[in-house]
């Protein structure tokens, strides 16, 4: 299977890099039918995009901005919102202005059908690919997942721990690993990120009862407080005053139980910390997934998925 990769992992490349930087670079990118990045710096009033091809003119028309804008299925959001970002294209042939310098002309629709046929639509559920997230909204991420074309990754899917937006995992222009689940009813890719955060031995494994550690307090209940260890794990600490959700605390592990899925803290202490922005950490980053357990052995409630 041919791979595609999402808009900018291209750009720095040397192979994009050759190709882009003259117009025989260009003409013999034609040829092959290369897909090529460049980076998006002006959208004009008639909506075709601009791209700099290292100091060369690069032009996407509107109608070749996206798959849809030629027949009203896309919005042209597609095209305005990707200046000042990098876009993937074919070359498709050469012009020249009145003064003679010379102008490229480029296609994003014909990249995207590519990817759509010879690689998206050759996909099956369980296949781990990379994405980029685009856009983060309250119901889930939007995610590149292949020459600008976007898929959703609903908020319950990004983690075992529950969490009240996306922004407290990503952020916007992330390079991450996800898992295609199925499709919808329109043939688009589903998908999930919480199966290749590791399973609840793996990440308890890195914690021992009697150690005090930090966390994030991710739900007050009146039964107890929810704390996060990691993005698939957390344990229940006992009712304790003043708490809201995203604070950090310290907790001290009272007990590991894989048995019942559980960790019992103890919240030692509780405050506000701005702490450098962690990447996830993968357990699985690529190949193909049938099942994923993340209940341990000895636990009698079973917690998995299963790709169809």
């Amino acid at each position: 299977m041919i791979q595609y990769f999402p808009e900018g992992t291209l750009l720095e490349t040397p192979e994009n890099r050759r190709a882009t930087g003259s117009l025989e670079g260009l003409e013999h990118a034609r040829v092959l039918g290369q897909i090529c990045e460049g980076r998006a710096v002006v959208c004009d009033n008639a909506h075709n995009l601009w791209v700099d091809l290292q100091g060369i003119r690069g032009k996407i028309p509107r109608e070749d901005g996206a798959i849809g804008l030629d027949d009203g299925t896309a919005r042209d959001i597609a095209v305005i919102s990707r200046v000042g970002k990098p876009v993937s294209f074919v070359v498709t042939g050469f012009q020249r202005t009145a003064a003679g310098e010379p102008v490229v002309l480029l296609s994003r629709r014909l990249a995207q059908l590519r990817c759509r046929d010879d690689y998206l639509a050759r996909l099956r559920p369980g296949d781990v690919i990379p994405a980029r997230l685009t856009h983060l909204d309250q119901f889930g991420c939007f995610m590149d997942v292949g020459c600008g074309i976007s898929s959703l990754l609903p908020i319950d899917a990004i983690s075992v721990s529950r969490i009240s937006h996306p922004r407290d995992r990503f952020r916007s222009g992330d390079g991450v690993f996800v898992v295609v689940k199925g499709r919808d009813a329109c043939g688009r890719l589903c998908l999930s990120h919480k199966e290749l955060l590791g399973t609840w031995e793996e990440n308890a494994a890195a914690f021992m009862p009697g150690e005090t550690v930090e966390g994030i307090v991710r739900s007050v209940e009146s039964y107890g407080v929810f704390v996060e260890l990691r993005p698939n794990l957390a344990g229940l600490a006992e009712p304790y005053e003043g708490l809201s959700a995203g604070q950090h605390a310290s907790v001290y592990i009272k007990s590991l139980l894989p048995e019942k899925m559980k960790v019992k803290l103890v919240i030692i202490d509780v405050f506000d910390h701005t702490v450098p922005f962690e990447k996830p950490r993968y357990f699985i980053s690529g190949g193909h997934i049938d099942r994923w357990t993340y209940s341990p052995a000895v636990c009698a409630k079973r917690v998995e998925t299963v790709f169809d």
